[in-house]
């Protein structure tokens, strides 16, 4: 799983890197936005949540975990706000309510038949997939979960739903992995390099876009651009 996740993680820190390249050193847009990343920009971030949901179950206390996340969250918000490019409600801030929320409501799902969870994740996914980027509206307070209106701008956006979603569906994937009912390569596979990024991802989270800020601002002054 650590693995898995400093993958997720330095492909974010890649994309973000490419997003730097584009929006600051003239590089052309493509590079940044066109249908390959787009579409992997989901599927990495999808992982990420996923397996944040999973990581639920080896944590002692989600509720504290969430509010450190939070707590990281709010410094992004208002360090973005002052470089004037804002990020209201990106993936940190997305995990750190998904991990408040299950930490004070873990024995209603557990309590629940094995197949609920799964199935109603899945399915309550694909119907509010609509809502990942977006959906225009006039209430000004539906933001956090999808219905944004024309004024509304955040950098980083990813909304409780559909990802809520795929949060939860990782609190049940994770009970097979902790009790050992998956196969025995998933458990004795390493690869210590991601595992490391892996174990340190909020870290590299909060300080990864600083620092490529500012090798992008020195790079700028290097070459005189």
């Amino acid at each position: 799983m650590d693995a898995l996740r400093g993958l997720a993680v330095l492909l974010m820190v890649v994309h973000h890197f490419l997003y730097d390249l584009a929006a600051f050193c003239g590089a052309p847009w493509w590079v940044f936005s066109n249908p390959v990343f787009d579409t992997l920009h989901y599927v990495f971030a999808g992982l990420f949540i996923l397996l944040a949901g999973v990581s639920s179950n080896f944590s002692r206390s989600n509720t504290k975990r969430g509010l450190k996340a939070l707590g990281c969250a709010a410094a992004i918000t208002v360090v973005t706000v002052v470089m004037q490019m804002p990020i209201w409600f990106g993936v940190l801030h997305l995990l750190a309510v998904c991990m408040i929320f299950y930490g004070l409501t873990r024995p209603f799902w557990e309590r629940l038949s094995s197949w609920v969870v799964p199935a109603a994740s899945v399915v309550l996914t694909v119907l509010t997939a609509p809502l990942a980027d977006g959906v225009e509206t006039t209430n000004p307070y539906l933001w956090m979960f999808g219905w944004t209106t024309a004024e509304f701008s955040s950098a980083d956006y990813f909304p409780l739903l559909p990802w809520a979603f795929v949060f939860l569906f990782g609190t049940w994937l994770g009970r097979y992995i902790k009790e050992g009912r998956f196969p025995e390569w998933f458990y004795r596979w390493r690869c210590p390099p991601l595992e490391a990024v892996g174990r340190h991802s909020l870290v590299i989270y909060v300080l990864h876009q600083p620092v490529l800020y500012g090798l992008t601002m020195a790079g700028l002054w290097m070459f005189g651009r």
